[in-house]
């Protein structure tokens, strides 16, 4: 109802115009996308670059999800954002594991890392924080695998492989777009 075109153009009556140099220093403030855009969407190998601008912020990220091709649910997802030399981030891996036993990842053939805890689960899944050092960046840049070590409930051990092809230009991309 407030959105009617009659309301929508009726100045309000105490709202004063702005200088157009006032107007200019605020639109340059805003956070803003290549090209003006409020969203942006890239694929750089098995990774997705995302974007967003809402209000006076900027929030951009890098995800990969998999999905059973037979039943089309997803079987994992990864978000990450660059910080500094770190990189943070969440991973989403199903319902149905050993929440105790947490999940061990493990970047190709270097040694494992430790066994990192479940914080929740949501409708979607289930929620590992992630945080990757300035010598992990570097071995995730160079890598082919992340492999995930979970345990299913009442199962033997199980390995989930997110690819890393292309993480390299979307972590250098998302950086560029944070900026």
């Amino acid at each position: 109802m407030l959105a009617t075109p009659a309301f929508a153009q009726t100045p309000r009556p105490d709202a004063a115009p702005r200088p157009p140099a006032a107007a200019a220093a605020v639109a340059a403030q805003a956070p803003s996308l290549p090209g003006g855009a409020t969203s942006l969407q890239e694929s750089h190998g098995d990774w997705v670059v995302g974007c967003a601008v809402q209000g006076n912020a900027k929030r951009c990220g890098l995800s990969q999800e998999q999905t059973n091709q037979q039943t089309r649910q997803r079987v994992l997802a990864m978000e990450m954002t660059p910080a500094g030399d770190r990189i943070e981030g969440l991973l989403l891996l199903p319902f149905g594991l050993v929440l105790d036993q947490g999940v061990v990842l493990q970047i190709d053939d270097l040694p494992q890392g430790q066994p990192l805890r479940f914080r929740t689960c949501l409708p979607s899944g289930c929620l590992v924080p992630v945080s990757f050092d300035a010598r992990q960046a570097v071995a995730l840049r160079a890598g082919t695998a992340l492999k995930a070590r979970v345990l299913p409930e009442g199962g033997q051990p199980s390995v989930l492989t997110i690819s890393l092809k292309g993480l390299g230009p979307a972590l250098d991309r998302t950086a560029a777009l944070v900026r």
